[in-house]
């Protein structure tokens, strides 16, 4: 199976990782420019009142800069505010207590850039799965490649079920009488603990190139 090129995400969604469970190595678009309202600097989880976005704020200087380049902005208060949210939302989760330690500690290191930080928590959630990738930014930008082509195909503003690689299998989750899709892996894990690799293998359709 050839590998994979797709931009990073802020602890990404269940169809990410449905998108990257058939390949290896996963390279990171390293080249591309900042794209504003994606899943680049935001994620959904879901709280006692539904679901929640958790934004990681960044600096003023991110247009047409690589984004290696994106600074993160630690004036805010966005990982007390993220960490309470997280909190909140899985104190009672199952298997919440086997991960915290891990989600506290990259949510407090300081990273300064958000492609940095993007990496280590798809370094960090892959070791959750149990799945050995290896994860490599991309060398240089190509806008055709003889990779499987993800980029920009996961978006903020559209429906998964616009796409066709991953339909959902519904697993108990912590709050609402129905299940809501498409979360954060962080939902996922926290509910289902250990499963959460089977149940985003039985979710994967195969690519949107096949």
């Amino acid at each position: 199976m050839p590998g994979l090129l797709i931009e990073s995400h802020f602890f990404p969604s269940i169809e990410y990782f449905c998108a990257l469970h058939p390949y290896d190595p996963i390279h990171l678009e390293a080249h591309e420019h900042y794209v504003k309202q994606s899943y680049r600097n935001r994620c959904y989880v879901l709280a006692v009142h539904g679901v929640e976005r958790l934004t990681v704020p960044l600096t003023d200087k991110h247009g047409k800069v690589p984004i290696t380049d994106v600074r993160i902005d630690y004036r805010t208060r966005w990982q007390a505010n993220t960490w309470r949210t997280l909190q909140s939302a899985y104190a009672k989760a199952p298997f919440y207590e086997h991960y915290r330690d891990d989600i506290h500690a990259i949510l407090f290191s300081g990273e300064p850039y958000l492609f940095v930080l993007n990496q280590a928590i798809l370094s960090m959630c892959l070791n959750w799965l149990g799945w050995k990738k290896r994860i490599l930014p991309s060398p240089t930008y190509e806008p055709k490649t003889d990779q499987t082509d993800l980029r920009n195909m996961i978006l903020a503003k559209e429906d998964f079920l616009s796409r066709v690689f991953f339909r959902p299998l519904p697993y108990r989750q912590v709050f609402g009488s129905s299940f809501v899709p498409n979360l954060s892996v962080l939902d996922l894990v926290c509910c289902v603990g250990p499963d959460a690799g089977r149940i985003i293998t039985a979710s994967a359709m195969g690519s949107l190139n096949k």
